[in-house]
């Protein structure tokens, strides 16, 4: 590891084990501009041109205010200067649609999973065991989990029964903390950078001089992520992925690995992922 606490060596080293499993397949890069989705591109980028990984890029542009034509412009052509298209989709839904309802950020959520399973129907249906989903969680985000969880079910005296809405949050959020999980129709999902802080990542970002969305999401403050990745970076908090694991899976009981990779296709895409 170098200063930022995060390197590519180190991050190869550590997700050593991983990288036969998705040797081989068609591996989708879900790229969002921002600092996560950057970081492991770059990794992804890198891996590649050691061990000829395939792999393809795909972003989605919405919501609009934060996609502007100059801003993807400036994206795509950082990447393609590094060989790297970015394959942008289109969305039939505007930022109106969010601004009318109580939460827009899950109305975004369900609009961009959406487009997911649309993505990976039409083009991969056929070869799912060639496929691999690579997604950009961090460590922090698993923490956030955490709390959420913690204050908001088991604080709160909240009881979640078996097929509500907190049970469905419960078990999305859950599966999230696996780096890579196989399902059974063959395809892969992995999660490159969940056992990377927030803040090593920015800093990787800033020292190694890599472009991110620069337009501020307009609804930003509906994300308890957000406000819990400033209070980690006012306090000089890191985590432990192993430490936090391992709370999860005794005092939360999350599920274990094997409830999410039974699952099939479209309701783990479009409830899950």
């Amino acid at each position: 590891m170098n200063n930022t606490g995060i390197s590519f060596p180190g991050w190869k080293d550590d997700m050593s084990g991983i990288f036969e499993k998705i040797a081989g397949k068609k591996n989708l890069v879900f790229y969002s501009g921002g600092k996560d989705s950057s970081v492991a591109l770059d990794f992804i980028s890198k891996f590649s041109k050691e061990f000829e990984l395939d792999f393809e890029v795909h972003a989605g542009a919405f919501p609009n205010h934060r996609y502007t034509p100059g801003e993807r412009e400036r994206l795509s052509s950082y990447w393609s200067g590094r060989g790297i298209p970015i394959i942008w989709h289109e969305f039939e839904e505007s930022d109106k649609q969010l601004r009318e309802v109580e939460n827009p950020c899950l109305g975004c959520q369900e609009i961009r999973k959406k487009l997911l399973k649309q993505t990976i129907g039409s083009a991969y249906s056929e070869e799912l065991d060639k496929l691999a989903l690579i997604i950009s969680f961090s460590l922090w985000d698993l923490v956030g989990y955490t709390l959420e969880h913690i204050l908001g079910d088991i604080y709160s005296g909240f009881r979640i029964e078996k097929g509500g809405e907190r049970h469905k949050r419960f078990l999305e959020t859950s599966q999230r903390f696996y780096p890579l999980i196989q399902m059974k129709e063959g395809y892969t999902v992995f999660r490159p950078l969940i056992k990377c802080n927030g803040s090593d990542i920015s800093k990787y970002i800033e020292e190694n001089k890599i472009p991110v969305l620069s337009t501020p999401c307009e609804f930003k403050g509906y994300r308890p992520k957000r406000v819990l990745e400033a209070y980690y970076e006012k306090m000089g908090l890191k985590f432990d992925y192993d430490s936090v694991f391992d709370f999860a899976e005794k005092s939360l009981e999350i599920p274990g690995i094997a409830s999410y990779s039974k699952i099939d296709k479209d309701k783990y895409l479009g409830e899950y992922f």
